[in-house]
């Protein structure tokens, strides 16, 4: 039953997932390849010198973020097997300890009587409907939020990879000063779109989260840029 469970999981609908990953990735790609880039502008004013730096941060990052994407979800999947697992035993082994769960969740919901009963009874005659009710509102662990880890980790990176490059493009067009300048804007527009994107995955506002995302990857490049100019200024 478990593998059969487990197949069914992967049928849910998993944009909510894949959009996670893509804003987790390519914000963060955004971001450090961002501060990388200003730094470097700012201390060398050598144009050959930021793209090689940015192109190297740009894969560095994408590669170690697809790493810690496939990892984390390796083991947050790993977790909810072992949770699966464990409610499964528990269902056949104890099944009158199971069933009084099933009743004292849903009388927590306000249901009362022969009402409260006949939804108890219809759970526990499927033993798959019964393990899903026990994970999901027991637990609170949702099997389309365990992803698989290698598709996971491919999100994560080609994410990372686009968002490094969008700091990153105006430097094989134009010179350091121009380059700097689009940088900023496209990664702010950037960064306020993903802020915005990210709300839709909460209740949160847009344009609130747009903006507080935009604050962030600007503090990240204040960072860059300040550090480029100290060592700018102790090489001159």
């Amino acid at each position: 039953m478990k593998m059969k469970f487990m197949q069914k999981k992967h049928n849910h609908d998993n944009s909510g997932s894949n959009l996670k990953d893509i804003i987790l990735g390519g914000q963060d790609g955004l971001v450090n390849v961002l501060g990388v880039i200003l730094g470097v502008a700012v201390a060398s004013h050598d144009i050959k010198i930021i793209i090689v730096a940015g192109l190297a941060a740009a894969f560095a990052e994408s590669i170690s973020m697809a790493a810690v994407a496939y990892t984390s979800t390796k083991t947050a999947l790993s977790y909810y097997l072992s949770k699966l697992k464990k409610e499964e035993q528990e269902i056949k082994n104890l099944p009158k300890i199971e069933k009084r769960e099933i009743y004292d969740i849903y009388h927590k919901k306000g249901f009362r009587g022969k009402l409260l009963n006949q939804i108890v009874k219809k759970i526990i005659s499927n033993k798959e409907v019964w393990l899903k009710t026990m994970m999901s509102e027991e637990l609170g662990m949702l099997p389309n939020e365990y992803s698989n880890p290698k598709k996971s980790a491919f999100i994560v990176g080609l994410s990372a990879i686009m968002g490094s490059l969008i700091p990153l493009i105006p430097f094989f067009f134009f010179g350091v000063k121009t380059g700097i300048i689009l940088s900023l804007i496209f990664s702010a527009l950037s960064l306020f779109i993903i802020g915005a994107a990210k709300a839709k995955l909460t209740i949160g506002n847009g344009i609130r989260s747009g903006i507080e995302i935009l604050i962030i990857g600007m503090l990240a490049a204040l960072v860059g840029y300040l550090i480029g100019a100290l060592f700018g200024n102790f090489n001159s």
